[in-house]
């Protein structure tokens, strides 16, 4: 759905996916999953992802900015967790 529905999110996501690795798209798959605090997108309408917590530092922000310039699109991607070896 994401790939076709909403074309902007997916570029987002192949453009973190390069930054910072294949662990990305195991973190969008969690928030479309249900957890909070991995991955929640906005774009024409739909909405796709769990919300981060109010807690979380990037929910002020993104509220502040929603609210302050709108938006037609928002992609927020939590940054994966390196595995400690």
């Amino acid at each position: 759905m994401i790939k076709t529905a909403m074309p902007q999110t997916y570029e987002s996501i192949q453009r973190k996916a390069a930054l910072l690795g294949n662990g990305v798209y195991s973190m969008v798959r969690r928030g479309v999953m249900g957890r909070p605090n991995c991955f929640w997108a906005m774009e024409g309408g739909r909405v796709v992802g769990t919300p981060f917590a109010d807690s979380h530092p990037v929910a002020a922000v993104v509220a502040q900015s929603l609210v302050q310039f709108g938006s037609a699109h928002v992609c927020i991607i939590a940054e994966p967790v390196k595995a400690e070896g």
